[in-house]
């Protein structure tokens, strides 16, 4: 088989190229990546002069582009999108123009090469903050937030094509992935390299907002399993049956780095915080899915692999990841329940800035 991969520079994307490579000896993968802030040509390294791997840095919204690639290609799976939702609340139009429009040349691409998949990488984040109980496929849309709103709105219309145009697609829904490559302004990379470099290790609110999380191996098998036995049409929940709340993650990270609880530092709220994401994912263990990562193994594996990889992170987070990272941290005051006694330092400047995406 012959796949374009969009966004396979990026966190879940290169590890799911790197899957592919192994996993299938006759595929064939055209990366596209734009390598933007969060995209990174090192994540791709070892695969970088794989014989049947070849990448173009590119715009998923360059509908020439696209169209041109589409044709050698059988299906598409597009990880290609803007997912922070703190940068989705400062600049929301970037998130509608890449995971929108984006969406929308590349579905009218397939759909003009009669591609035989189309695979939609979303997120649990469409459903909305689920207080209780867990959302199935049906369940209702309900985005808190500009970026899960632009990934709820390209669902929409990735369902679209397949109804008005017979387009074979399929949508997969993930909870909170980690794990190797991640770039450190989520959760758990952010507090890991803080960590490392003796900073705090911020968390929003009372910490007490609930995900689950899934490693991103796991992920990658599970949406093997969707493009090649998923139905048509249809949505696939992919859970990671590891449900905490976002203190407990922190203090466990705290703990691995031999830091003191004091090195944890609440921040102001993000504005709109779903407080819970948790879905069902029976459809999907159907086909056979079973996470087999346990979270206190990912973590540690995870941990790990930033102490032994300082190199890839302190390139990433100089230039403007620093400046991000003042302006989204240092100025927010601390909330209720702040703790004290862990001095905030102001990272390091390195010679290197960060390459954008």
């Amino acid at each position: 088989m012959r796949l374009l991969v969009t966004g396979g520079a990026g966190f879940i994307g290169s590890h799911f190229v790197r899957y592919l490579l192994d996993r299938y000896p006759d595929y064939r993968i055209i990366n596209l990546d734009k390598l933007t802030y969060a995209g990174n040509r090192e994540n791709l390294r070892d695969v970088a002069r794989h014989p049947r791997h070849r990448f173009i840095k590119g715009d998923i919204c360059n509908r020439p582009l696209v169209a041109r690639l589409s044709r050698q290609v059988d299906a598409i799976v597009n990880f290609a999108a803007d997912t922070h939702v703190d940068r989705s609340i400062t600049r929301p139009a970037s998130f509608l123009q890449t995971d929108v429009i984006g969406a929308g040349v590349l579905l009218d691409a397939a759909r003009r090469c009669g591609h035989g998949r189309y695979l939609q990488i979303s997120t649990d984040e469409v459903y909305g903050s689920i207080e209780q109980g867990y959302a199935d496929e049906a369940a209702p849309l309900r985005p808190g937030n500009p970026y899960s709103a632009s990934k709820a709105g390209a669902d929409l219309l990735v369902l679209a094509y397949g109804r008005t145009y017979g387009l074979p697609v399929l949508i997969s829904r993930c909870s909170n992935n980690y794990g190797p490559y991640q770039y450190p302004e989520k959760l758990i990379p952010l507090c890991i390299t803080n960590g490392l470099e003796g900073l705090p290790l911020p968390l929003y609110g009372d910490g007490q907002y609930r995900r689950d999380w899934i490693h991103v191996s796991d992920h990658c098998r599970a949406v093997d399993l969707v493009l090649h036995h998923g139905i048509p049409g249809s949505v696939y929940n992919v859970g990671g049956g590891h449900e905490l709340p976002n203190v407990d993650v922190v203090h466990r990270i705290a703990a691995a780095l031999n830091l003191p609880a004091s090195a944890i530092q609440f921040v102001a709220d993000r504005p709109g915080h779903d407080r819970r994401y948790a879905v069902k994912d029976e459809k999907l263990r159907a086909l056979g899915y079973r996470p087999v990562t346990s979270f206190d193994e990912g973590l540690a594996e995870t941990i790990r692999w930033y102490q032994a990889h300082r190199g890839w992170w302190k390139k990433i987070r100089a230039g403007a990841f620093r400046r991000y990272y003042r302006q989204r941290y240092h100025t927010s005051r601390a909330g209720k329940g702040a703790v004290s006694g862990f001095k905030p330092q102001v990272p390091a400047t390195h010679s290197r800035t960060e390459k954008s995406r």
